[in-house]
């Protein structure tokens, strides 16, 4: 019975990954830039809701409301103020150095304000623990919601993307910003909806995260958000199913990782295993080899 309650553990775990990694490949696959201050924007969310739960004192779904207008907004001007300069630019590591630079400056913002010492953050989720198997097995009410709500956002996205004008729209930037502008198309307000989306999904996964594992620091976000862009390079980055396969994949590898090898070797053995796919297939499971005509 152990077996499935880490494998149900590990189903939880990488359904945050997975919420995280679909902001990723978003970005990646219409802007084709790396957005390596999407982790942070997990933290951000987090902070807002444990703000306006445990300090303000207001009911949790109001807190989750706020975090997610509150990054979709934070999404939307970071991209503006730090990428869009940018997005022209002869190096594509001008955008990742930014990117860096824009992670550390939201960390330290979090230390200015709230401290380096751990927060309590209380869980946001009120429903009661499942037990299977006549006990033997319990899931607890933030898994289940965790399991749940990122199902329905990835069939949502899904939907978005392939029967809305501007998830059409978000399709033709990915193809080719040129061409998609002389259509008429608004690229700046298409990537800046990539982003809004991208950001509110890491607010959603911040609050998830922290509801199950319920300490906060300026640094909650940096660690899953790495595991999160590894989660979207192992499924194919640039494809929203390869992120959710992606994501789920990588929480029951590590989970069952510290369960059957080792807690220490855990992350060593999620990158070992990327690194194996890769191999096999550089672009990911679900990725596609894009060919250039010259």
């Amino acid at each position: 019975m152990s077996f499935i309650s880490y494998l149900i553990n590990g189903i939880s775990l990488g359904s945050v990954y997975a919420l995280i990694a679909l902001g990723y490949t978003m970005v990646y696959g219409i802007a084709k830039m790396l957005n390596f201050a999407h982790g942070d924007v997990i933290m951000i969310g987090a902070f807002t809701t444990y703000t306006v739960c445990s300090i303000a004192g207001l009911p949790p779904v109001l807190g989750v409301l706020v975090a997610v207008v509150f990054c979709t907004l934070l999404g939307m001007l970071i991209e503006r103020v730090a990428y869009k300069p940018l997005r022209k630019a002869a190096s594509p590591l001008a955008v990742l150095i930014t990117a860096i630079g824009v992670s550390y400056f939201l960390q330290n913002i979090a230390l200015l304000i709230f401290g380096a010492n751990a927060k309590s953050f209380t869980s946001i989720v009120t429903l009661e623990s499942v037990k299977l198997a006549g006990g033997q097995i319990t899931v607890t009410g933030e898994t289940i919601v965790t399991i749940v709500v990122c199902i329905i956002i990835m069939i949502l996205l899904t939907l978005f993307i392939n029967k809305t004008k501007a998830g059409q729209a978000m399709l033709a930037v990915s193809e080719d910003k040129g061409a998609a502008q002389l259509m008429g198309i608004n690229v700046d307000a298409t990537i800046a909806l990539t982003f809004a989306i991208g950001s509110a999904l890491a607010s959603i996964a911040g609050v998830l995260l922290c509801s199950a594992y319920p300490q906060l620091t300026p640094y909650t976000g940096s660690m899953p958000g790495i595991k999160a862009f590894v989660a979207a390079v192992f499924g194919g980055i640039g494809s929203i199913p390869g992120a959710f396969i992606g994501g789920i994949l990588l929480g029951v590898i590590e989970i069952f990782g510290k369960a059957y090898i080792s807690s220490q070797m855990a992350d060593a053995i999620v990158f070992a295993v990327l690194i194996l796919v890769l191999l096999v297939k550089p672009t990911g499971l679900l990725g596609k080899n894009i060919q250039e005509k010259v």
